[in-house]
């Protein structure tokens, strides 16, 4: 196996061109494949983004979407709502362990055909499209948003459209909140009608309508992780193109780090990061990450190195991502001495936990699970610890493709090693 030992330089500056919001992309060709013809200007070039474009164009047969939790909700929901022959949308040996059950009974209740072809609720599935009848149909709102997604994207197609309960308390609305602007961007009647109940009426989308994808603030975030483990008191890095008003539920990063010394100034260029105090540690810090889970593995990883005490909350969805994220962390970072504790939704950091002292030459290597957000969350610890290497980096295709590049614009060094 392939482990990169990592490097910083004592200065930390440069312009990144961070890819292409995987999110954006992946609406934005399920949109398109629905209306007909959508052109969407730079699309994330990724492994998921390349997955379900290959699904979506393919003419049939067995489609493979890999790792890419995404593409499978989406793509079952594509091809349930739409008149197709039969297919079996399959993926990796993780992916058949990722439960779909509740998104497949939804589908199943608005009148899709969808059978499981292996273990009960699991992938992979024979999906033969139809026009569904659509309807009123009730969720529970802690379920994964990219299901919520899933059936409003392909709700305009349904004889009676959508009405969609959500019960409790909604996770990652953010994400539903994307979902509904791109949709009537592209003349979907779709939105909100209550705090908990979503409409979209039957119709079509506009095949007229050009669009370009932003800047993946996910991926911008280990650039805000980097800004606040550098010891360079004047660094600063520039990510063009991205803006305080995104769609994108991420954009919170850069609030989430101003206490941690992480400064932003938006400009017409973008975002320009650059170092300023970082707010006493005078308490545990409290974070729900119900609306957006994927920046958790950054934020955990930047306070253990910080030396702040945490607790976050709103992970369960972590258990469930491309690893188990919340014992993933558990294991990689007790390497470094920090002792993190956790329940089924919660991660904490006592006080009394102190930062753990330079390893010397002490070689590290961290596991990365098949999880591309384990390997750059854990990549910038370099910053603070020397002996750092990454095991499996490929990983990173999955979302970043260019992220060990972009380190090395920066004065990185990357060293490649074979296990």
């Amino acid at each position: 196996m392939t482990t990169y030992g990592i490097t910083f330089p004592n200065k930390l500056r440069g312009t990144i061109a961070l890819p292409a919001s995987k999110s954006i992309s992946a609406r934005a060709l399920i949109i398109g494949a629905l209306a007909g013809n959508i052109t969407a200007k730079g699309l994330s070039d990724c492994d998921d983004t390349r997955v379900l474009h290959k699904a979506l164009t393919q003419p049939a047969g067995e489609i493979d979407i890999m790792a890419a939790g995404t593409a499978m909700r989406f793509s079952t929901a594509y091809f349930a709502a739409t008149s197709s022959p039969a297919r079996i949308i399959t993926g990796t040996a993780r992916m058949r362990q990722r439960p779909i059950s509740l998104l497949v009974e939804a589908l199943r209740s608005l009148g899709a055909d969808i059978a499981y072809m292996e273990t009960e609720g699991f992938p992979p599935l024979r999906v033969k499209g139809r026009q569904l009848e659509g309807g009123t149909l009730s969720l529970p709102a802690t379920v994964s948003s990219q299901y919520i997604s899933a059936l409003l994207m392909v709700a305009p197609l349904m004889h009676r459209g959508l009405r969609l309960h959500l019960e409790g308390e909604i996770a990652s609305r953010p994400y539903i909140d994307m979902t509904l602007k791109l949709m009537r961007h592209f003349g979907a009647q779709a939105d909100w009608t209550a705090e908990t109940t979503l409409e979209v009426k039957p119709g079509t989308y506009r095949h007229d309508v050009a669009f370009a994808v932003e800047p993946d603030w996910s991926a911008a975030s280990y650039w805000y992780e980097m800004m606040a483990l550098t010891a360079d008191p004047e660094a600063e890095i520039l990510l063009p193109g991205l803006r305080s008003d995104s769609v994108q539920g991420d954009s919170m990063v850069w609030q989430l780090f101003e206490p941690l010394g992480v400064g932003t100034r938006f400009t017409d260029q973008g975002a320009h990061l650059y170092k300023t105090p970082p707010t006493a540690v005078a308490e545990t810090t409290e974070t729900d990450f119900t609306a957006f889970p994927d920046l958790a593995q950054t934020l955990v990883v930047t306070h253990a190195l910080l030396g702040r005490p945490f607790r976050f909350t709103g992970l369960h969805s972590l258990k469930i991502k491309e690893t188990d994220r919340i014992a993933a962390l558990q294991t990689e970072l007790c390497k470094l001495g920090y002792d993190i504790e956790a329940n089924g939704q919660s991660m904490w950091m006592a006080a009394a936990n102190s930062p753990a002292a330079d390893n010397g030459a002490q070689r590290i290597v961290f596991n990365t699970y098949e999880d591309h957000r384990m390997a750059m969350s854990l990549a910038p610890c370099a910053l603070r610890h020397k002996g750092i290497n990454i095991a499996d980096p490929g990983v990173v295709s999955k979302s970043y493709p260019a992220f060990w590049e972009d380190l090395r614009k920066t004065g990185a060094c990357i060293e490649r090693l074979e296990e």
